[in-house]
């Protein structure tokens, strides 16, 4: 064969590779989508997100189908999506903050800016301090207080080692000389028994977690930047004097390599859905907030959300 043959060959293969994808692109979905949650089944994250799939299934005229991926600190679904998922929209997965954090305090097999095509942000967990209802501390002045006068004393629970909550009070006892015990936990359910049967005197976790424990809990501060209007009594951080805001969003991510028509027509279905008054009604009741991102938004979002994980384990003292 010539070159030029060859050559025209090669254009021609290309050419036709190209046409299938474009193919492929409009006819866009075809079968059932699936979403892996990085969480189990029954939590906050979970009933969200297959409320979400609900309705965007019905714009997208195909199901939307919801499998629970928990494991390796909530990166296991995005992982398994990066080593083993096809670009071709069929297959997505919820991406945790910790898909961020994970890279910098272990080895792993994938990269979070060079692995994923982020689709869509979707919701962030509100995080906070909250006591139980018959602790001595009334507001967080008062835990300020005891832990001066007992340096070390003060135990709090979070739902692991690296975790955002852990971080959050690194960056407390950071910035105002305090001395907290940490004990950390599995999940939300074994931090919520901590407090309750008083194993941990606070606890620092996701609202949502904490706000089922109904009056059995306390809350004395939120990490958002302005007050939470689903709970206005209680301050921020800021206004405590602490120089804190620590949330933790989450949205939706495929394969690298997607092609941009059919991440599109995924974001506009989730997008949509995000307004729905039924996924806002949910939202609503477990104290979450839109996290609206567009796939371009969501990509610039993730390169300094990296850069930042980085830094904040670095002032924990978290980095291997």
């Amino acid at each position: 064969m010539s070159i030029k043959a060859f050559i025209l060959a090669v254009c021609a293969s290309i050419t036709a590779c190209l046409n299938v994808t474009v193919a492929q692109a409009e006819t866009f979905p075809s079968r059932p989508i699936t979403i892996q949650v990085a969480y189990p089944a029954g939590g906050s994250t979970d009933r969200e997100i297959r409320v979400l799939a609900n309705l965007a299934s019905k714009e997208l005229g195909q199901p939307v189908i919801v499998e629970n991926k928990s494991g390796a600190g909530g990166t296991l679904a995005a992982s398994t999506l990066a080593s083993t998922g096809k670009p071709d929209g069929y297959t997505l997965a919820h991406a945790p903050v910790t898909v961020w954090r994970m890279p910098h305090m272990q080895k792993v097999s994938w990269d979070p800016l060079r692995d994923f095509t982020y689709v869509t942000g979707l919701s962030g967990y509100l995080l906070g301090v909250a006591v139980r209802s018959d602790s001595e501390f009334k507001s967080w002045n008062d835990i300020v207080k005891y832990a001066r006068a007992n340096p070390g004393k003060v135990s709090y629970c979070s739902v692991g080692i690296g975790s955002t909550q852990h971080l959050g009070m690194a960056e407390i006892e950071r910035q105002t000389g305090l001395k907290f015990n940490h004990i950390p936990y599995k999940g939300g359910s074994e931090t919520a028994r901590a407090l309750l049967s008083g194993e941990v005197m606070i606890s620092a976790d996701a609202i949502s977690t904490l706000t089922m424990l109904g009056d059995k809990a306390r809350i004395l501060m939120l990490w958002e930047p302005e007050r939470y209007a689903g709970l206005a009594d209680v301050p921020t951080a800021r206004e405590l004097g602490i120089n804190l805001v620590s949330q933790s969003p989450y949205g939706l991510v495929g394969p690298k390599g997607m092609p941009p028509e059919v991440v599109q027509k995924l974001h506009r279905a989730f997008d949509k859905a995000l307004n729905d008054p039924q996924h806002l009604e949910v939202l609503k009741s477990i104290h979450q907030t839109l996290w609206r991102k567009t796939p371009e938004e969501y990509a610039a979002y993730a390169k300094t959300a990296f850069e930042k994980e980085r830094k904040s384990l670095e002032q924990a003292g978290l980095l291997p």
